[in-house]
């Protein structure tokens, strides 16, 4: 006999089975702006496959089927071999398919990285940890370009739409992964304090032979086909090194995989510590030059690290709004109760300036506008990121026990959100980052303001902003030091109200403006601001249309 003491009702899954792309207004308003419409097609067919309920299990497999580490054979020889589940495979591939690692350099076609940025969005909200490989590859690519010997056995490779994941040397694949060995014990982000010691085979110098003998306490996605790896020269300081996972003999590289490391959260995604045991790696570029080049790889990456926190932020604003429409609560769907709408509508506000802000950085890097690029940049990495673990957290309550299950898109997101904030740069590193950034290249802060004094218009809020902004940027190095972070997220919430201003609705500026820049309460926890003024329904909406 089956007892069955209750019928379950009131109760509903997380959104599936619906279109990314065609759901998100501001994201095609970007595309638009940005003279990207000619990848609305691919965007909208991608988005409809990414929503498949099929995807978001793909997903699910792999973030619940970690990678393993197997480091011998059975006979105790070493394999330093990482094997994925299947899904972490169909997943790679169908990224890798739709040309977002190589999109960016392929051509000189305006909003290429508006594009880009778009199909990094979409795959972010249905599976993260992908995109770590993905990232990295494509960071690498402007690096391998200088170097003409590597780009002519990878670039074809590099620039492939075909995921190939067997693990042979780069000659016999179709396409590769690339990805970094930066990150040591001691040092941690003082990448100076690096004691991974690199000697010349014969004379050495750019494009030499180099043994690699040290270790490094993280190292990504260790199955890529190669990694760029920070190590000292014996004369020349920290140098950037080119190491291949095999070696041109065809031969297994010497680079000891010691564990994979137990993530809180981008479970699918392997990060590792390694040990080089003279192993085999080319100079890129001069002696002593690994720093400057590892930063312009990361700059790369902390652009995908903004828009990957901006997808946490939008896949767990539509969650919640599509749970709280159907959810009943007291006689009423919870997406019609004041105070959870008013939250929503914050996490709405926090959502689509995240998106348009990432946008911006962009544009600012299809069109090397250095004051985006290097200054905006970091501060944005530094507030966008921290703000999706707030919101992970308030969208995870919006289900109740339920979102604290780990189980389905919502715990994962919450368990996702904390990783960019830590990547390719914590907090203060960003925020360090913007006031070197300042320091060095005073004309672009300049011009960056010129910009934002030009979009603020006649927005008393957005102005007296900027003379905060001002006032401390007027400081002495080490007074602004201190208040770095009050600065980057000032920088950040500024640059937001603006970039809103302009091409957001007007309901949506008016909401962030009023909200972010002169409530005195906003801030502490979200939904905590005066929404009486606000056009609510409008905000819910747009993040989400019904139907």
């Amino acid at each position: 006999m089956i007892w069955q003491t209750h019928a379950v009702s009131n109760q509903y899954d997380e959104l599936q089975d619906y279109n990314l792309f065609d759901t998100d207004p501001a994201l095609k308003e970007a595309l638009a702006r940005a003279g990207a419409g000619w990848a609305t097609g691919w965007l909208a067919t991608y988005g409809e496959r990414l929503g498949r309920a099929e995807t978001f299990e793909l997903a699910e497999r792999a973030n619940h089927s970690p990678p393993q580490l197997q480091a011998f054979d059975r006979r105790g020889r070493r394999l330093d071999r990482v094997d994925f589940h299947p899904s972490w495979h169909a997943l790679l591939a169908l990224y890798r398919a739709q040309g977002l690692v190589s999109l960016p350099f392929e051509s000189e076609r305006p909003g290429r990285w508006t594009a880009f940025l778009a199909g990094f969005y979409l795959h972010g909200q249905v599976e993260a940890g992908t995109l770590c490989p993905a990232t990295m590859t494509q960071a690498a690519i402007p690096l391998l370009r200088k170097e003409p010997a590597l780009w002519r056995q990878l670039g074809d490779r590099l620039l492939s739409r075909d995921h190939d994941e067997r693990d042979l040397p780069v000659e016999r694949k179709r396409s590769v992964w690339i990805g970094m060995g930066m990150t040591e014990k001691q040092g941690g982000s003082d990448v100076r304090a690096n004691a991974t010691s690199a000697t010349p085979v014969g004379a050495g110098g750019r494009g030499g032979e180099y043994l690699l003998r040290g270790h490094k306490w993280f190292f990504s996605a260790p199955m890529s086909d190669a990694h760029l790896v920070v190590a000292q020269t014996r004369d020349g300081g920290p140098s950037c090194f080119y190491v291949p996972r095999w070696l041109p003999d065809g031969g297994r590289n010497a680079v000891a995989i010691q564990r994979l490391k137990d993530k809180v959260g981008n479970r699918s995604n392997s990060s590792s510590e390694v040990e080089f045991h003279d192993a085999w790696g080319l100079l890129m570029g001069e002696p002593g030059r690994g720093i400057p080049t590892i930063i312009e790889m990361a700059a790369h990456t902390r652009l995908s690290c903004v828009i990957g926190s901006a997808a946490v932020m939008r896949q767990g604003v539509v969650q919640a709004i599509g749970y709280a429409r159907r959810r009943m609560a007291f006689g009423k769907p919870l997406a019609e109760q004041p105070l959870m709408r008013t939250v929503l509508a914050d996490l709405a506000l926090e959502s689509e300036a995240a998106l348009w802000l990432a946008a911006r950085l962009a544009e600012g890097f299809e069109n090397e506008e250095p004051a985006w690029k290097r200054i905006a940049t970091p501060a944005a990495k530094f507030w966008v990121c921290k703000r999706a673990v707030e919101m992970a957290g308030e969208i995870m309550e919006v289900f109740g026990g339920n979102g604290y299950v780990d189980a389905g898109p919502v715990s994962r997101l919450f368990l996702e959100a904390p990783v960019n904030s830590i990547w390719e740069g914590s907090g203060n590193v960003m925020c360090l980052d913007v006031l070197r950034a300042m320091q060095r290249e005073p004309e672009a802060w300049l011009r960056l303001l010129d910009e934002l004094e030009r979009l603020a218009g006649d927005e008393r809020r957005l102005l007296a902003a900027l003379a905060d902004l001002k006032a401390m940027a007027a400081l002495s190095p080490p007074e602004l030091e201190v208040q770095g972070r009050r600065f980057a997220q000032q920088l950040a919430l500024t640059a937001q109200g603006c970039l809103l201003r302009e091409r957001a609705p007007q309901a949506m500026a008016d909401a962030f403006i009023s909200s972010r820049l002169s409530d005195s309460h906003w801030g502490r926890v979200m939904g905590a601001q005066d929404a009486r003024a606000m056009d609510v329904v409008f905000l819910l909406g747009r993040a989400l249309p019904a139907g």
